[in-house]
């Protein structure tokens, strides 16, 4: 899972571009090619990073960042654009980007402006996840419990992340295979239980259960005992 970057550009061959490159950087990476489909997901899901066309179909990036912004959106924005002029930068700067970037770019010049983005001290808050005792630093991917720095597989910083995202929330085995193995249930493998019981027993190295079962119904992060 990782940090979550939504990028709204209609032009596939950039698209395909700065996703594969993003995704072989660990980053989570989701796509949307037109402004009300990416406004839609900017209302409904949870991102730590946004990467903004400005000319799209259906709704202009423009106008979705500030719609965006007057509704409480909080997220940083990075704008990607062909208009290079100095007008245009102030414009999109003025309604709330947090960077601007004109193609063509360079991958490297886009992956730094990214993780400058991410290590925002005023975003520092929002880049850790907490629950109880357990902290995840999400732009330097670092998990501790109790002070403690856990070392978790990619798998299992995936799962401790899902279930922070979704405190005392039951999360069904086919959610949680959907999003952190990108596939579907198929009510036989044991390899979630597998990676569930190791995530666990790093945890409670340091503390008491979080990640309770719930049968028939999947697992949840509460202190909280089940039955």
């Amino acid at each position: 899972m990782g940090i979550r970057i939504l990028v709204i550009e209609d032009e596939a061959e950039i698209a395909d571009f700065i996703i594969r490159g993003l995704r072989e950087e660990g980053f989570t990476v989701e796509h949307s090619t037109d402004g009300q489909d990416g406004e839609h997901r900017l209302s409904t899901e949870s991102w730590d990073l946004i990467l903004l066309d400005w000319w799209l179909p259906r709704k202009e990036g423009l106008q979705l960042l500030k719609n965006f912004r007057q509704t409480g959106g909080k997220t940083p924005v990075l704008f990607l654009t062909a208009r290079d002029a100095i007008a245009d930068r102030v414009q999109g700067l003025n309604t709330g980007a947090d960077d601007y970037l004109c193609k063509p770019f360079a991958f490297e010049e886009l992956l730094a402006r990214v993780r400058s983005l991410l290590r925002r001290p005023r975003e520092a808050a929002q880049s850790v996840l907490t629950y109880a005792d357990v902290s995840i630093d999400m732009a330097t991917q670092q998990v501790k419990r109790a002070g403690q720095r856990l070392d978790l597989t990619a798998r299992e910083y995936a799962l401790l992340l899902l279930f922070l995202r979704h405190p005392s929330v039951v999360l069904s085995r086919t959610r949680i295979y959907e999003q952190v193995w990108d596939e579907r249930y198929d009510g036989l493998s044991n390899t979630l239980e597998v990676h569930i019981k190791e995530l666990r027993r790093k945890l409670e190295l340091y503390g008491p259960r979080l990640i309770q079962t719930l049968r028939g119904r999947g697992y949840v992060l509460t202190l909280e005992e089940t039955n």
